[in-house]
């Protein structure tokens, strides 16, 4: 189902006129051995269209804090600010978490076209 609802969501980017492209992050992070590393990271979408670019993530579900942490780390290293978006398959109502990203059901996404 995450690969289904990933292609849904880029096919529906696409359908909206925007350009899509995959994101890669990358940061230094200490591994078990205490060693800093070079970690990359990806964003599922960077759909941009005119002067405006949205970084997207798509999720079937987020059941716990870790793969909560996991998916919205990226968009943390971007160092910019623009829109950040989860579309999910786990919820009904949209909400922005503290860091400002919106997680939106994926139904709400696909018939919204306002809300990119």
């Amino acid at each position: 189902m995450t690969h289904i609802m990933e292609n849904i969501v880029y096919n529906e980017l696409k359908i909206r006129g925007f350009s899509v492209d995959v994101g890669v992050v990358c940061s230094r992070e200490l591994n078990q051995n205490k060693n800093s590393v070079r970690v990359s990271r990806e964003i599922d979408f960077v759909a941009s269209k005119g002067g405006n670019k949205v970084y997207i993530q798509s999720a079937f579900a987020l059941p716990t804090e870790e793969k909560m942490a996991t998916e919205t780390k990226p968009f943390s290293l971007t160092g910019d600010s623009f829109p950040k978006i989860i579309v999910r398959g786990d919820i009904k109502k949209r909400w922005y978490d503290e860091g400002g990203i919106l997680n939106i059901g994926i139904t709400d996404f696909l018939l919204d076209e306002n809300v990119i």
